[in-house]
């Protein structure tokens, strides 16, 4: 009975105390890694006053944010106004509970694996969870009773509904690749091919992305909080803890995007190629090491996209997802479900014949050279004699 406790009721809880705590810091620390990679894209300096070259300005900021004073507008609903950010941040701290950063370990001679829980139906239990986020989006944008917030909460829905659709179906293509739901035996089912899915789901990856950049509301489709537009999107009239909450939730969902990433077409734990006895000196780096390098990977991406792309028009984005990502999504599940009735060698073959248009595409981008521009001189006036 005891043993039953311990391992169903006493581990998980501390897990998830310490996923909220982790994920609480990590957020301060991603503001830093954010702005001092920025800087560095775009030639300035980033903060560099508080500790040494900045390391301790997320320190300051979160102080500054816990003792700002919250100010909400004399005519919201105060009620929804302050009940719209846990809608926002709980679901995306319960998220963690799922995601598998590891195989089994040892502490102090208690196996557990390093996730709160395997769920057999992960996958969904993820989708599902994520998507009650956008109420939270919704309900601070209606509460704020300013037409700038209103029209950031519209377009995050908007958004949700166009991007959802190419997401689910690049997830149930890992779903017919995995054949199975639970996140921890994608990773299995990974392992046991000897190859990682990113091969015959290059097109999957490609859409989960995107439509996981848009989801995020993340630059370039950053519409729901363009402050070019909106001043500040659905949160403009929240300041102090409240405001850190959408922060905070905004972080979380990157990494939970980047995390599943991995999971569904990295791999997740897994070595590079990890059936190749050639490369079994890579071993000696942890599982969980390999995870975190892989989502810290695509945490870089986010920002790159943020320091380097221009934010699309709201018809553009709106366009890119109903007339382009979901037809193509379409597409490529009919096309790996073919793949995958010839099990792993129709997956690999698939996988080859994508990796291989995928290189020449790039090659030929590169090759080929841009078109000249044609310089038109301006015509001289005409020299009057003397």
């Amino acid at each position: 009975m005891s043993e039953s406790i311990l391992y169903y009721g006493v581990i998980p809880a501390i897990k998830a105390v310490v996923i909220v705590l982790v994920m609480a810091t990590a957020a301060g620390v991603l503001t830093l890694f954010e702005r001092r990679l920025l800087a560095l894209l775009q030639v300035r300096k980033g903060p560099n006053r508080v500790g040494w070259e900045g390391s301790l300005q997320w320190v300051a900021d979160t102080f500054k944010l816990l003792f700002k004073e919250d100010i909400v507008p004399a005519k919201a609903d105060k009620v929804v106004h302050y009940l719209a950010p846990l809608f926002i941040i709980i679901p995306a701290m319960t998220v963690f509970a799922v995601l598998p950063w590891g195989p089994e370990v040892s502490f102090f001679g208690i196996k557990t694996p390093l996730y709160a829980m395997d769920v057999n139906i992960g996958l969904l239990f993820v989708l599902a969870v994520t998507t009650i986020g956008i109420y939270g989006v919704i309900l601070a944008g209606w509460s704020s009773n300013s037409k700038y917030s209103l029209i950031g909460g519209l377009r995050s829905a908007a958004q949700l509904i166009s991007y959802e659709v190419p997401m689910g179906f690049a997830v149930a293509a890992i779903i017919v690749m995995g054949q199975t739901l639970s996140l921890v035996e994608i990773i299995e089912a990974q392992k046991r091919m000897g190859l990682w899915f990113i091969f015959p789901g290059l097109v999957a990856f490609f859409l989960y992305f995107v439509s996981g950049v848009a989801e995020t509301n993340r630059t370039p489709f950053d519409l729901p909080e363009a402050e070019s537009e909106l001043v500040a999107g659905f949160h403009t009239e929240y300041s102090g803890f409240k405001w850190s909450m959408f922060f905070l939730s905004e972080y979380a969902n990157m990494v939970t995007v980047s995390a599943i990433a991995t999971t569904l077409f990295f791999g997740g734990w897994l070595r590079p190629f990890p059936n190749v006895a050639f490369l079994s000196f890579l071993d000696f780096i942890p599982p969980i090491i390999w995870f975190l390098l892989k989502v810290s990977f695509f945490m870089f991406v986010y920002i790159w996209f943020r320091g380097t792309f221009p934010r699309y028009r709201f018809d553009q984005l709106m366009a890119l997802g109903w007339k382009f990502l979901i037809p193509l999504s379409l597409g490529n599940i009919v096309l790996v479900a073919i793949a995958a009735l010839w099990g792993k060698t129709g997956l690999t073959v698939l996988g080859t014949i994508l990796t291989i248009a995928f290189a020449a595409g790039i090659f030929l981008a590169f090759r080929v050279p841009p078109k000249r521009l044609t310089v038109i001189e301006k015509s001289r006036p005409t020299e009057v004699p003397a």
